[in-house]
């Protein structure tokens, strides 16, 4: 038995599913946050430096354009001039590779710029290790210009320190930032998670107090019409449900005690005289009586087990099923025993999908039923049409008063006539009819019959 909740535990995930509701919810809220403003970082950071570095490239691309035009007029002393910051270096390099002018934080130096630019256009590289101010990396722009001793290439560039210095203070803030401002939205969420469960923590206390025996309690349903108050309501209804089933229960089982009572204690009297008084012979009379008893009694349980298994929602057996011969077959029964006339001139075929044996059933008690109610006639029929079979079963009795239709079907329910001219029915037939035609999703209606009481029972063909 160990085996199956040892490999439970040990499961990927099941530490995290031991979690409460509240930590996986103020966790998982936490990571969200975390990846978002992550990415929101990275992207930040990106936009950040790709706007620099193109703020970078048009100021050395303008610096590269000023000295190309100096030095295209011939002025090569003029290059100082074309920028007021100390930081741009200039290198005008002659085809050969010599340097024919620079700006003066460059002077003297050799050629730190060798990439090609042969285009009119500038064309932009970054530059490691030039000796230059701290011999960083440099933002390099290079294009082709002629100048009157001929064609030369001319270099503008610019460290991108600051860039580098920008983007890492930025980076160093959102690291220290980011972790900060998760953390406060987690003890946010953590709070606002737990108020947000408190109610159903007080509806647990309370159906967790609610005993039993004592199902009339309800939950307290919050006063907001959320989802809180839909589950509190039901969580109501099921309560409700669960209470009226019990009351049922119980009412059924005081029911059935008192129908077995009866034949039980008239079956006892029967064998205590005969125990006491053994030289007492059995008459005719008490013999039919003793047997009289006994078969109530078996049918008493037989219901009693045909509803407990009804209960249960067993499958039933789904096989064609022959409606017309199960009707012929139970009216060549009554008919051998009672003294009505049956009439089965409107029973044509008719073919469903169900479990036979609960569906004889049915057709006995109606039959039993009305045999019991009747005057002189019983009258069957039986019809298909595209997509049912109705069962029609009529007697010519009193009838039934509309009040009571529904109440017929009720478990040990016999009206006042019934009990007078009862010849033995438990008030469990009906209940039973109703519940086998419910399980082979059919309907069932008590209808005037003029006089008497008409029941109709209508079933999906069989598909």
């Amino acid at each position: 038995m160990s085996a199956p909740y040892d490999a439970a535990v040990s499961r990927p995930g099941s530490w995290w599913s031991r979690r409460s509701l509240r930590a996986r919810l103020t966790a998982a809220s936490m990571l969200a946050v975390a990846i978002g403003m992550t990415a929101a970082a990275a992207l930040l950071v990106l936009r950040l430096h790709s706007s620099l570095l193109a703020n970078l490239d048009d100021s050395i691309t303008q610096e590269l354009q000023d000295v190309a035009g100096t030095i295209s007029q011939g002025q090569r002393s003029n290059i100082l001039s074309t920028s007021t910051d100390g930081t741009v270096v200039v290198q005008v390099v002659a085809p050969d590779g010599h340097v024919v002018a620079s700006s003066a934080n460059a002077d003297g130096e050799t050629r730190r710029f060798t990439f090609a630019a042969p285009g009119r256009g500038p064309v932009l590289r970054d530059v490691t290790g030039v000796p230059f101010g701290d011999e960083g990396t440099y933002r390099v722009a290079g294009m082709s210009a002629v100048s009157p001793s001929g064609p030369v290439t001319v270099y503008a560039g610019r460290p991108i320190a600051e860039i580098t210095q920008s983007v890492d203070e930025l980076i160093l803030s959102l690291a220290v930032g980011v972790p900060i401002i998760v953390l406060l939205l987690g003890l946010v969420a953590w709070q606002l998670v737990g108020r947000a469960l408190r109610p159903v923590e007080a509806m647990r206390r309370q159906a967790s107090a609610i005993p039993g025996t004592d199902l009339h309690q309800r939950l307290e349903a919050p006063t907001t019409d959320d989802e809180l108050h839909r589950l509190a309501s039901t969580f109501n209804e099921l309560l409700t449900r669960i209470e009226s089933s019990t009351s049922r229960q119980r009412q059924f089982v005081a029911d059935a005690a008192h129908e077995l009572r009866s034949p039980v204690a008239a079956l006892r009297a029967q064998l205590d005289v005969n125990a006491h008084h053994p030289q007492l012979t059995l008459t005719p009379a008490d013999r039919d009586e003793l047997a009289g008893d006994a078969t109530r009694l078996t049918r008493l349980v037989d219901d009693l087990l045909a509803l407990a298994r009804l209960d249960a929602h067993p499958r039933l057996r789904r096989a064609p099923v022959d409606l017309d011969d199960l009707v012929l077959d139970e009216m060549r029964r009554v008919q051998g025993r009672s003294s009505h006339r049956i009439d089965s001139h409107g029973v044509s075929g008719g073919r469903v999908l169900g479990d036979a044996d609960a569906l004889d059933r049915v057709v006995k008690n109606l039959l039993d039923n009305a045999i019991r109610h009747a005057r002189d006639t019983v009258t069957v029929r039986l019809r298909t049409d595209h997509t049912t079979v109705t069962l029609t079963v009529a007697d010519d009795g009193s009838g039934i008063p509309a009040a009571d239709r529904d109440r017929i079907f009720d478990r040990f329910i016999r009206l006042e006539d019934a009990r007078t001219r009862d010849a033995g029915g438990s008030g469990l037939g009906l209940a039973i009819v109703r519940d086998v035609v419910a399980a082979h999703r059919g309907n069932i209606a008590v209808e005037d019959n003029h006089p008497g009481t008409r029941m109709v029972i209508t079933l999906p063909i069989e598909h």
